[in-house]
């Protein structure tokens, strides 16, 4: 069991970052279904516990693409090859964890999920001072939001089985030996116990 107080759902948000199925393809066979039923669980305890749910996505206009310089290594292959258009089916949040009325939905085009868009301002409007990190990868979304999530002053918690990463090496780094110092790093049991207690 955590070691980390009970939250107020009335000022949490859990993010489901990057759950699309051109990202989820990129894990290991298995890892993505996995993910994804542990995440549908967390949604709904989260939306049961009177909690704010927010969507993350990936995914690049025209615009978007012409945006990105040759020298940022992350993305100019994805503006040269055209990849992850934001109409795209595969860029879309994965069915299984579809959004709902209310839910915070958000596009981005890089690697934060607070740095290209509006979300931090959306989750301060609605008093949101706790942070639930879900999502692929744990190298790339996970640890960018994380980390500005923190220079942000949220109260952060990382669920150690509701992330994924293709590297498994990185994956395990991230969570013991990086994140611990930002964040609480619970699993998805951990954290219905702390919105009940709350």
């Amino acid at each position: 069991m955590t070691t980390a107080s009970a939250l107020d759902p009335a000022r949490t948000a859990l993010l489901v970052m990057d759950c699309q199925p051109a990202i989820l393809a990129l894990l290991p066979e298995g890892d993505g279904a996995a993910l994804l039923g542990r995440l549908e669980k967390v949604i709904a305890g989260v939306r049961a516990a009177g909690g704010t749910v927010a969507y993350v996505r990936v995914g690049f206009t025209e615009a978007d693409w012409a945006a990105i310089p040759p020298a940022n290594r992350s993305f100019a292959p994805v503006a040269q090859h055209r990849l992850l258009h934001h109409a795209d089916v595969a860029t879309a949040v994965h069915e299984r964890l579809t959004p709902q009325d209310g839910d915070i939905i958000v596009r981005k085009v890089r690697h934060g999920g607070l740095s290209t868009t509006d979300l931090d301002q959306r989750l301060r409007e609605r008093g949101v001072t706790s942070l639930v990190i879900a999502g692929v990868s744990t190298s790339g979304v996970v640890l960018s939001t994380v980390l500005d999530a923190a220079d942000r002053d949220y109260r952060l918690y990382v669920l150690a089985d509701g992330v994924a990463d293709p590297d498994p090496e990185a994956h395990d780094v991230l969570l013991r030996q990086v994140f611990p110092a930002r964040a609480h790093v619970l699993e998805t049991a951990d954290l219905h116990t702390l919105l009940r207690a709350g």
